[in-house]
């Protein structure tokens, strides 16, 4: 969905405590650049609010009662649903964090952030910028720095670079001019040196550390 359309940007909020709900809510009332749509109180109403209602970011809790999320996430994005989602939540752990991104989030902020910086983080999400908070940033760091020493080799780059133009496996072969075989081995240590499962997550980490710009 486009946001260079007029109109106010359209939230989805959603966790499963209702005072929770109310303050975000009000974070936003009075704001003409703001509307939110809807409420959910977890992830499963989140993706039926979400199918039936226009909106733009989805402002998602992550550990609610039944479907968490995360798996929210990961509906929305099977079905490629146009929304942006921007997790809200208090916990910022390493396998929050990465399950969150390869689910297809496009931010994750903390509960305590401050209202200023709940707003920045909600336009840019509507634009599709990637925004995380400080403290996650550094979780990513972490886990990146514990596993990758050395970083990337020059012939990963390329591979990655290839994977974020979107290349398939047989198109970064014929590209390198080696096996698909030696494609899928490089894919492979890259992902364990990003700290990452899958192809968007690597691109995403790889933006994010300033890998690829």
């Amino acid at each position: 969905m486009s946001r260079a359309q007029a109109g106010p940007i359209r939230l989805l909020i959603v966790d499963d405590h209702p005072i929770v709900r109310d303050g975000l809510r009000g974070v936003f009332a009075g704001d003409p650049d703001f509307e939110v749509v809807a409420e959910a109180a977890d992830g499963l109403d989140a993706v039926r609010v979400a199918e039936t209602v226009e909106v733009d970011v989805i402002l998602m809790d992550l550990r609610m009662p039944g479907t968490s999320g995360v798996e929210a996430i990961t509906r929305l994005r099977e079905r490629n649903h146009p929304a942006r989602v921007l997790v809200l939540t208090t916990f910022d752990s390493d396998r929050d964090v990465v399950a969150a991104i390869e689910a297809g989030a496009t931010g994750y902020l903390l509960k305590d952030a401050r209202r200023d910086e709940l707003i920045r983080a909600v336009r840019a999400a509507a634009a599709g910028q990637p925004v995380l908070a400080p403290s996650v940033a550094g979780t990513l760091m972490g886990r990146v720095g514990a596993r990758e020493p050395g970083g990337l080799s020059p012939r990963e780059l390329d591979v990655l670079r290839l994977v974020a133009a979107g290349a398939t496996n047989q198109a970064a072969a014929r590209e390198l001019l080696v096996s698909e075989a030696t494609i899928k081995t490089h894919l492979i240590h890259l992902y364990n040196k990003l700290g990452v499962r899958d192809r968007a997550a690597a691109v995403a980490v790889a933006y994010q550390r300033g890998i690829l710009g």
